[in-house]
């Protein structure tokens, strides 16, 4: 047991950016999981696309309006999260980290949604709108595009920016996951002009992923300038104490209250609910969170000036 829970506490990258739900569930049964597929000698690309099979699976459930089908939904994005959560902890416990393994993570979660949203708006498509007597139709293909391409993208992209720079100044380089667009272009125009297909295929979208939470944070890149040419210590302490706050919107703006939501939805057949919350309570706390990071940054860069 005390193996176990030395295990289970080197995968928490810090207390400020754990969620709840994942510190007391998700993770413990990954880490069971992450151990006996060990055992099995299962290699962790093998569980990463195992969880894209369950999420699209999942997906596929939730086009349907009855309850048993709705329940396997749940249950298979539920495993999907859990083989998401080990294969992470695998490739810390064995070093198995691979470039087709980094590709297949970040690919993971974007299918499982992406089937959810196709389902919902099929499922939509035929029913009426609440408190009509007209069909969805077309509109919940919008509805959905909007929620999943406009909103749940930008929004999981930069919650993952503000953690990994949260982590940054916490732990430094070797605690965070930090990049930046620069630096994968010059990792892009090293790589052999012939071959190395997966390479340049991931390092060209991991390019337009960086760069878009880049484009997105100018007042950020302009403290971080400052901040790494100056490197004050009372500065980098200032930083975390406003960014720690902002921790509890980067969870929210992930799985979780995402899944909860999209379960509370289609079992109770109200599906256009999921989508509607996406664009409205999440998109809210998108603005919030980006809003007062920026303001926090742009007063931080003016002391350093």
């Amino acid at each position: 047991m005390s193996r176990f829970n030395a295990l289970l506490q080197a995968s928490f990258k810090s207390n400020d950016t754990e969620e709840w739900l994942d510190v007391h569930f998700t993770r413990p049964i990954g880490l069971v999981f992450a151990l006996l597929w060990n055992k099995l000698n299962i290699h962790p690309n093998v569980i990463t696309i195992l969880s894209i099979f369950l999420g699209a699976g999942a997906g596929c459930m939730f086009y349907y309006t009855d309850l048993t089908h709705n329940l396997m939904g749940v249950g298979l994005l539920m495993l999907a999260n859990f083989c998401d959560s080990t294969d992470g902890q695998m490739a810390r416990l064995t070093g198995k980290k691979t470039l087709i393994g980094r590709m297949l993570d970040g690919f993971s979660g974007d299918v499982w949604f992406l089937f959810i949203y196709v389902a919902i708006a099929m499922r939509l498509y035929h029913q009426q709108i609440p408190c009509t007597d007209v069909a969805w139709g077309i509109r919940s293909w919008i509805l959905c595009s909007v929620a999943g391409f406009l909103c749940h993208s930008p929004q999981s992209s930069l919650a993952d920016y503000y953690r990994q720079i949260h982590l940054f100044f916490l732990k430094g380089k070797d605690g965070s996951e930090l990049d930046s667009y620069q630096k994968q272009v010059d990792t892009l125009k090293a790589l052999p002009k012939r071959g190395a297909f997966w390479e340049r295929l991931f390092y060209t979208n991991y390019a337009k992923y960086c760069h878009s939470q880049e484009k997105r944070t100018p007042a950020f890149q302009r403290f971080f300038m400052k901040w790494n040419a100056s490197q004050k210590e009372e500065t980098r302490l200032r930083f975390l104490e406003g960014s720690r706050p902002l921790m509890k919107y980067t969870n929210l703006l992930t799985f979780n209250l995402r899944a909860i939501v999209c379960y509370i939805a289609c079992l109770t057949d109200h599906a256009w609910l999921y989508p509607l919350f996406e664009i409205i309570v999440m998109s809210a706390m998108y603005v919030h969170m980006h809003r007062t990071h920026e303001r926090l940054c742009e007063e931080l860069s003016r002391e350093l000036a």
